[in-house]
């Protein structure tokens, strides 16, 4: 697959003057994924990570297709893949499949995974932390999502209930490193919205996962993601805000791509 800035943008430009022919850029994404593709996945786990007090969303009956397809590039070894059943572009409701595929081509982990809030960082120092510039913030030993903070998004009491019990937080430890603080990935996604690679967005990343276990002894991940806008449909656009999304491990034998 091109990942290559502008790439698909170039490509719409030449169809518009009617040069070349279309050419797919989703070929060759590990378990054989591609734009429109099937999902189908094995429920059973995300249900009983749901009644463990996990805050993912399950799937709606029926297998979801494939929207889009971004590789994050981030200075972490191995690749980072997200096959997106929702963008969430306007709703900030995403879902999508985040693959890790090691430095030798195997699939080493999948999360099923949905987003549970987008908050704008508005001020400088709020900037500071959720990019992790100044030495504090994202990349912290630790984070506590509140129960107050989900209420506000408007989740369920029963929902809350289960996730914090009698708790006003839930505390997830930082997955990676160790030591007081650890800098979060930085690279960049590039998302294409079609086969073609005519549509889609580049934006700046800031990421690090945080995990906590469940009542069941299962594992709840926390991906936050700082994302800048930088460009939508080849055209400059900017913007900044935070992505706060839950997922839970997914056996590729209980998936399947077609």
């Amino acid at each position: 697959m091109g990942w290559k800035d502008a790439l698909g943008y170039l490509r719409a430009g030449a169809a518009k003057r009617g040069v070349g022919e279309e050419q797919r850029e989703d070929g060759d994404l590990p378990l054989g994924a591609r734009i429109g593709s099937l999902v189908n996945v094995q429920q059973s786990p995300l249900i009983r990570a749901s009644a463990a007090g996990s805050l993912l969303a399950l799937p709606d009956e029926g297998g979801p297709r494939i929207v889009a397809i971004s590789q994050l590039k981030l200075n972490l070894s191995g690749k980072l893949y997200r096959y997106y059943l929702a963008k969430g572009d306007d709703d900030a409701q995403e879902r999508f499949l985040q693959l890790y595929q090691n430095e030798q081509g195997e699939v080493a982990e999948v999360l099923y995974c949905t987003q549970l809030a987008r908050v704008i960082p508005e001020t400088e120092e709020d900037q500071d932390a959720y990019t992790g510039s100044q030495g504090y913030g994202l990349g912290d030993p630790s984070y506590t999502l509140w129960r107050e903070q989900l209420a506000e998004q408007g989740y369920a009491a029963s929902v809350l209930d289960a996730a914090f019990g009698a708790n006003e937080g839930a505390e997830y430890q930082r997955d990676v490193g160790s030591g007081d603080f650890v800098p979060p990935f930085t690279g960049t996604e590039t998302r294409i919205d079609d086969a073609g690679g005519m549509q889609g967005l580049r934006q700046e990343l800031y990421f690090m996962p945080y995990a906590r276990s469940l009542n069941d002894g299962g594992k709840e991940y926390l991906l936050i993601t700082t994302e800048i806008l930088q460009s939508v449909n080849g055209a400059g656009k900017r913007g900044i805000h935070v992505d706060f999304v839950v997922g839970i491990p997914v056996e590729q034998e209980r998936l399947v791509i077609q």
